[in-house]
């Protein structure tokens, strides 16, 4: 699975919150820095080549679907940034967001509870 550029994975959110969409459904989500409709026409056929959207015609028109599951997409997406930024390392991790004062105390009694009780 490729990794996809910041507005590819921008577009991907959109289909996967949307499940299906025309061109100018999708244009219409998009809240900053809107692209041109053919050039947002253009990133979604990059993203049916690279396979991971596929597409219904009505005439002369597609209605775009994900075909690469969020969680999918999102498992591989996390096992890379952990491997290439923590030295694949959970722990360094959630020592992070710690440090970065991204998680509470009280969140990561709830993250140990759920470890606990999978023992």
């Amino acid at each position: 699975m490729q990794k996809l550029t910041n507005k590819e994975e921008e577009i991907m959110q959109i289909l996967w919150k949307l499940k299906k969409a025309f061109v100018k459904e999708v244009l219409a989500e998009i809240t900053e820095d809107q692209p041109h409709y053919n050039t947002l026409s253009t990133i979604i056929r990059n993203l049916e080549e690279k396979g991971f959207v596929g597409h219904n015609a009505f005439g002369n028109t597609h209605q775009y679907f994900p075909i690469v599951k969020m969680e999918d997409y999102r498992k591989r997406f996390m096992n890379t940034a952990i491997e290439n930024y923590f030295n694949s390392s959970y722990k360094n991790l959630v020592s992070f967001f710690a440090e970065e004062e991204k998680i509470s105390a009280e969140e990561l009694r709830e993250i140990l509870a759920i470890i606990e009780k999978k023992e």
